[in-house]
């Protein structure tokens, strides 16, 4: 009774000086879209999600200056059906509260992400490493509801993914990139783009 009561509270949530709200489109895309090479600048990110919570650890690395952030995360959507709208909560750790933490590290996903601007916007391109090689996704974020709603899926994107569960970082965690591939055919993503 008392779980459910929990669950009821964090779905209603208001944003707050601790957890905002992000909006987010995610897009799949066939290969960086054009003008970007994965020599250019990027960021290397490690991300381990907790077997069964809604928490990540995300380690990011500047391969320039070789410094390192590492945030504590939790992130979860409002309505389960709407996956473009989360609320999200980050801690900054130091080096040894990093090291105690890192015994939960397990589901990890690895990737680059390269920032591309597009018609004034600014999208987050991840290209994966690890099991989910030669998956790429692209984010895109908004200040409004309404900017959210009406964005028009770009035409370097095969699919608009961000309600599909199985692109969410703790799903993508326990998959591979053949699991991706064959979801993808399944579904008929690719039959979704645009332009």
């Amino acid at each position: 009774m008392g779980v459910a009561k929990l669950t009821d509270f964090n779905t209603i949530l208001p944003e707050s000086k601790y957890a905002r709200i992000e909006r987010e489109r995610r897009y799949l895309l066939q290969d960086l879209p054009e003008g970007l090479t994965r020599a250019d600048h990027h960021l290397q990110i490690t991300d381990n999600y907790l077997t069964g919570t809604r928490l990540r650890i995300r380690k990011i690395r500047e391969p320039r200056t070789n410094k390192w952030i590492v945030k504590f995360t939790q992130k979860f959507a409002l309505n389960p059906a709407d996956l473009s709208r989360t609320i999200i909560t980050n801690t900054y750790l130091n080096a040894i509260e990093a090291e105690t933490l890192s015994v939960f590290e397990a589901n990890e996903i690895r990737k680059n992400r390269y920032r591309f601007e597009f018609e004034g916007r600014q999208f987050s391109v991840d290209m994966f490493l690890g099991d989910l090689f030669g998956l790429v996704l692209a984010e895109v974020s908004f200040a409004t509801n309404e900017d959210l709603d009406s964005f028009p899926q770009p035409p370097f994107a095969l699919a608009d993914v961000t309600n599909i569960e199985i692109f969410t970082g703790g799903k993508l965690s326990e998959l591979t990139f053949e699991d991706i591939r064959n979801e993808v055919a399944r579904v008929g993503l690719t039959k979704a783009k645009s332009g």
